[in-house]
């Protein structure tokens, strides 16, 4: 409950166009007309509490948009708005950046300066109980480390005490350079294994619990899509009570909420189970436990990775052992609230129900995801995650869509304002809504505010149409010397997007021989150490895959050209992807639109953005892969990009090339 300020009458507000106005003109930016349109949109939306999809393209200054009809709502109300991002990246920006800044500027003409916070998952923050006394944790995978890991895990472990003795928020994030998560949980817990303030001895000085109590007293409440759907489907709330919440970077709020709610069940998480559980019941309830995970992991190791669709007689009966014997050893613990007067026993307890909830309610999963009488009716997927040397095959368990759950959890209760570069693929909103949930219920607007850009004039979409479809052997020598012409015409300055890291680093080394400039590679540095490098040489090259596609600023002159690869279309023996699919179809509708070809225009759409970062910035998306001119979704896909002057004459691309690579020459 927020108490620190009182409500204030919205005639006693500056408006909307007010707090722009004076916001622009002390961070010495100029008027744009997309980011007005958005002020005035996400503050009608707030009006009216209805949901809103702002597509605004970089450039637009999309963050000062919902930040200005957020704080002012807040001041308004009496009560926090939450921003939600997907990336650290951008709660970064917010936090250390774009608040401080707008709050020290629009203080002066509201009651008081805007307060905000960062507000992450119990698991981000330091644990002081079990870093001073707690209980032991033992890690699943030493086994699996040799003894260098061993001794970098112990070093990392040091680091951690050293810092905990000093640190003033507990923030992971803080510990720079990072530790391995191996090393973390030995120092953090998760909600369900906590104590509880006033139960934990270190209750009163928890750092979780301190962040939170921050974010209850402040306007802006800056979170992660993670703990947003935690919050919004989770029994007990984690966020401060509100009224409307921003989803910025809202192209991956689907996929983020599926990684929440997707569960996992192997041998490893059986056995940290056991060892949790093993001191604090009989050894035999444990074992028959131990047995059940030893079954289940012969049978992983046995069986081929993949989409589980029928489920075999003999993995049904050894879930539904581990399921039974997880239940057996959850009631050998006894009530939960026990042991209340010793925090030591009380910790591992709470770590054992914890680790069994989790192992039984995802083997219940697993066990019912089948039996219906169609396809239709199927809600959730089962597959087979194939091992590697450092881990063993793992079951795992997701919906089929979170649709249902963002509808009644996320967008039932609130106002909820979704924003991106890229929502609005082939030109609608309709697929990205669909997905969220929307259509229901509440009422909803999409609206694209545009871009300052003059994407004609300043960038051109390339079609390879003459090169050959691409295959599954790796990339075709026409696609390298097609790529090796481009990169020679543009001097370097080229950022190459592949489907795949493996085929990144088979043009890398079969190209590092013909080119003449630097040519990086995404895995041979931190991927953070390798933009900063590309960015500071005009004449480099950096190949990489998904997280290139989406993460990379590079304004100026040494990003000219962004090479795509293919279509980047989910693989076709994705379990989830292609489960979706399947269901989407068995429902009656276009399964390859609604899934496959809306995450290709999604990732297409994010790549191309990589180009222009300023306004005097220039260049070429090169697309090597004929389809996006040919098939018969390449309209829908095209639909999704910005309005580039297009062409398939590899002539045209390769002269404009020159002519930049000149410009910058003089």
């Amino acid at each position: 409950m927020r108490v620190a300020f009182t409500a204030v009458p919205d005639s006693h507000l500056p408006s909307v166009d007010e707090l722009l106005k004076v916001a622009v003109n002390a961070l010495g930016g100029s008027e744009r007309q997309g980011q007005l349109t958005m002020v005035h949109a996400v503050q009608q939306a707030i009006d009216d509490e209805k949901h809103l999809a702002v597509q605004a393209g970089t450039g637009t200054g999309k963050s000062l948009a919902y930040l200005v009809p957020s704080i002012r709502h807040a001041m308004e109300s009496d009560s926090p708005v939450v921003i939600s991002t997907a990336t650290i990246a951008l709660q970064r920006q917010l936090v250390d950046r774009d608040l401080p800044r707008l709050a020290e500027t629009l203080g002066k003409e509201l009651p008081h300066e805007p307060t905000f916070a960062i507000l992450k998952g119990r698991r981000n923050y330091l644990c002081r109980y079990k870093a001073t006394a707690g209980w032991p944790e033992e890690d699943e995978q030493d086994q699996l480390f040799d003894p260098r890991e061993v001794s970098a895990t112990g070093r990392m472990v040091q680091r951690i005490q050293e810092w905990a003795d000093e640190t003033e928020t507990g923030d992971r994030d803080e510990l720079v350079p990072g530790v391995s998560e191996q090393a973390w949980r030995q120092f953090s817990v998760s909600a369900q294994e906590c104590l509880g303030a006033q139960r934990c001895p270190s209750g009163a000085e928890c750092f979780a619990e301190l962040a939170r109590a921050r974010a209850g007293e402040v306007d802006v409440v800056v979170t992660n899509h993670a703990l947003l759907a935690i919050d919004a489907m989770g029994d007990l709330p984690v966020l401060p009570e509100h009224e409307v919440v921003v989803v910025d970077e809202a192209h991956e709020l689907v996929d983020r909420v599926t990684s929440v709610v997707t569960g996992e069940l192997s041998e490893l998480t059986v056995s940290l189970a056991v060892r949790r559980v093993g001191r604090l019941i009989e050894q035999a309830i444990a074992d028959q436990l131990q047995e059940a995970g030893e079954d289940l992991k012969a049978l992983l190791t046995a069986a081929p990775p993949g989409r589980i669709d029928e489920l075999p007689q003999v993995l049904g009966l050894t879930l539904a052992l581990i399921r039974d014997t997880a239940w057996r050893c959850i009631t050998a613990l006894g009530p939960r609230g026990a042991d209340k007067d010793d925090p030591d026993k009380a910790g591992q307890r709470k770590a054992a129900f914890s680790t069994l909830d989790d192992v039984h309610d995802t083997a219940v999963r697993m066990l019912e995801a089948y039996g219906h009488d169609s396809e239709a009716d199927r809600a959730e997927v089962v597959w087979l995650d194939a091992g590697t040397d450092r881990r063993p095959p793992m079951l795992r368990v997701a919906p089929l869509t979170v649709s249902g759950m963002l509808r009644d959890k996320l967008f039932g209760e609130r106002t909820v304002i979704l924003t991106s570069a890229t929502l609005a693929l082939g030109g609608t909103f309709d697929g990205l809504a669909a997905q969220w949930g929307l259509g229901e219920g509440k009422g909803w607007q999409g609206i694209d505010v545009g871009s300052p850009f003059d994407h004609p004039r300043a960038g051109i979409l390339y079609v390879a149409k003459h090169l050959p479809q691409p295959g599954r052997d790796g990339l075709p020598e026409q696609y390298l010397d097609e790529i090796v012409e481009l990169i020679e015409a543009a001097g370097g300055r080229t950022l190459g997007l592949f489907s795949s890291m493996r085929a990144a680093k088979a043009a890398t080394e079969a190209l590092r021989e013909r080119l003449d400039v630097p040519l990086l590679c995404q895995g041979d540095d931190s991927t953070m150490l390798l933009v900063k490098q590309f960015a500071e040489d005009e004449p480099t090259c950096l190949f990489g895959t998904l997280s290139l596609w989406q993460g990379v600023d590079v304004p100026g002159p040494s990003l000219r050209l962004v090479i795509i690869d293919r279509v980047p279309f989910p693989r076709p023996d994705d379990p989830l992807t292609s489960a979706r699919q399947r269901h989407v179809a068995a429902r009656g509708g276009n399964g390859f639109m609604a899934v496959a070809a809306n995450h290709a225009a999604l990732l297409l759409a994010q790549g191309a953005g990589r180009l222009l970062r300023a306004q005097n910035d220039k260049g070429v998306i090169a697309v090597l892969d004929p389809r996006l001119a040919t098939a018969r979704y390449s309209g829908f896909l095209l639909g999704s990009l910005p309005p580039f002057w297009r062409t398939t004459d590899p002539a045209i691309p390769r002269a404009a090339l020159k002519r930049l690579a000149a410009e910058s020459a003089d």
